[in-house]
């Protein structure tokens, strides 16, 4: 691949291993060094083209793709340090895909602040594997199902399915609060924004983008702190921290979410052993992408979890 310029612009031609990709990724992957501020900050400003054109950063490259990058500044020495190889729970593996049970904790890729993730160690664990890439994303505190494309073909027809709404994703998530309603559509738009410390974050804001999540009621808990309910979310788009903030914004913060939550609560949860976000992706149902075959795959509740559902009284239970 050739060269980035720390002096002049650079342009890139988009080959196999980047068709389908994300720009951003695109360029972090290429652009080692370089903090994942300045990536964004040149996104932003137009700085990256690509077939002449601004390019967003959510923008899917297709191959033959002509990238142009600005001079970039490189740090002298970067870490090259390999991450260590390890294999997770697998849910479900053929020849064009993985499904993992990812735990709590760990990110899905690196980036920042984080050296490594869940791709980075999957290729670490499968040197033999010749094409290892997400198909989407889950929150570091997130537990729960992770698709893993194995080919290129059908790592694109899965982006086309969770553009498209094809997959439907299901979450749970014990609140504070109790939650009144069976059933509730949530459409309320997320926007993204940076707090004074750089730090990425999700509001509700009118000049969003949209945003649905289908809200089940599954369950009520009595607990030392009051009430908690229990509900299945199906999203219907995939923004970034979009349960955790339409529930907040709704009054009823993720128990243990240290962004948007209830934090004297987290601290008082804390102490009583619960040291975890209470959001589990729990299901997937989907056309196969190569096959068209339906998969239907369920990951259980982490025993973190059941175990401190079952220290209260289930006022309402439906599932546990």
């Amino acid at each position: 691949m050739k060269e980035l310029s720390k002096e002049s612009v650079t342009f890139l031609e988009v080959g196999e291993d980047g068709a389908g990709q994300r720009i951003d990724n695109f360029l972090l992957k290429r652009l080692k060094g370089v903090p994942k501020s300045h990536v964004y900050r040149i996104l932003r400003s137009g700085e990256v083209r690509v077939n002449k054109g601004r390019a967003s950063a959510d923008r899917r490259l297709a191959l033959g793709d002509r990238v142009r990058v600005p001079p970039v500044r490189v740090a002298e020495k970067v870490d090259d340090q390999p991450a260590p190889p390890r294999e997770f729970m697998v849910v479900f593996e053929d020849e064009g895909l993985i499904v993992i049970d990812k735990p709590a904790g760990v990110a899905v890729h690196g980036g920042s602040g984080v050296s490594y993730g869940v791709i980075e160690q999957i290729r670490q664990a499968r040197p033999a594997a010749r094409f290892l890439e997400l198909a989407h994303r889950l929150d570091r505190e997130t537990s729960g199902l992770l698709i893993i494309g194995k080919k290129r073909t059908a790592l694109t027809r899965l982006h086309d399915q969770f553009r498209d709404g094809v997959i439907d994703k299901r979450y749970l998530a014990l609140i504070k609060g109790r939650w009144r309603d069976q059933l509730r559509n949530v459409k309320l738009p997320l926007l993204k924004y940076l707090t004074t410390e750089g730090e990425r974050r999700v509001r509700v804001s009118p000049e969003g983008k949209e945003a649905h999540s289908i809200m089940r009621l599954r369950g009520h808990l009595a607990t030392t702190w009051g009430e908690f309910s229990l509900l299945e979310v199906q999203l219907r788009t995939g923004r970034t921290h979009q349960i955790r903030v339409h529930l907040a914004h709704l009054g009823f913060p993720i128990i243990g979410d240290e962004k948007y939550g209830d934090f004297a609560l987290n601290r008082d949860l804390q102490k009583a052993g619960m040291k975890r976000m209470f959001l589990h992706a729990a299901s997937l149902r989907l056309p196969h992408p190569l096959s068209g075959e339906p998969l239907s795959l369920s990951a259980p509740l982490p025993t973190e979890l059941v175990r401190f559902v079952e220290k209260f009284e289930k006022v309402v239970d439906e599932t546990l």
